[in-house]
């Protein structure tokens, strides 16, 4: 009697290390693709001159850095990952407002960007995004780290359909204006990202506080 309770008592441990080992191998594939994003997003943002572009590889850079930090809080205490979620969402934030910054100096100053550049770069990354996402949703549970990695995975989507589009208008309209506007939009994106984080971290803050109280 006793050696089945004490082998129901090893599972449990077992199949917890079983999760945060899943947990560690989605979060180091989902940021190896983002690194992979980045640095093409970079190289091509540059060579096709579009802000739309360089701004989803730094925000493909920023999602990298928060999945590292999540990788850290796997398996971790609860109020490690809500401070790795807090600045998972501060990170966006800091992004938004140099996406800004960018967006700015190129208004006032650059050429069109090259609109099929634009299309195919930004088709790659919105296939690899749905990839991150299917593997975001194997997780099982409340983790907040993983809710911001599926929100920032959500909005690079909505991103790359975005300068998909916006590479069709610029080789309609000969402008870089539909660049720069959808550089804008990243960077509310991002604003708001953020801004769902961090009031994630806190709904979390308060339910563990809730039910320590009932504790």
């Amino acid at each position: 009697m006793n050696g089945g309770k004490e082998s129901g008592k090893k599972s449990v441990p077992s199949t917890m290390d079983a999760n945060q080992a899943d947990d560690r191998r989605i979060l180091l594939t989902v940021l190896l693709i983002n690194l992979g994003q980045c640095a093409g997003g970079v190289a091509v943002g540059v060579w096709a001159s579009s802000t739309a572009l360089i701004a989803a590889a730094l925000d493909n850079l920023a999602d990298a850095s928060v999945y590292a930090v999540s990788l850290y809080a796997v398996g971790r205490a609860a109020a490690i990952k809500v401070r790795a979620a807090r600045l998972s969402g501060w990170l966006l934030i800091a992004l938004a407002a140099l996406l800004l910054v960018e967006v700015l100096r190129r208004f006032f100053g650059g050429e069109p960007p090259l609109g099929p550049a634009m299309m195919v770069m930004a088709a790659v990354n919105a296939a690899l995004n749905l990839v991150c996402l299917k593997l975001l949703k194997r997780h099982q549970g409340d983790d907040v780290n993983f809710k911001a990695s599926a929100i920032f995975t959500s909005n690079d989507s909505i991103v790359n359909l975005a300068i998909v589009l916006s590479g069709g208008l610029v080789m309609w309209w000969e402008s870089n204006l539909p660049d720069l506007i959808l550089g804008l939009i990243v960077a509310a994106i991002a604003a708001n990202g953020g801004r769902e984080i961090l009031v994630e971290a806190s709904e979390a803050v308060a339910q563990d506080g809730a039910a320590a109280g009932r504790d």
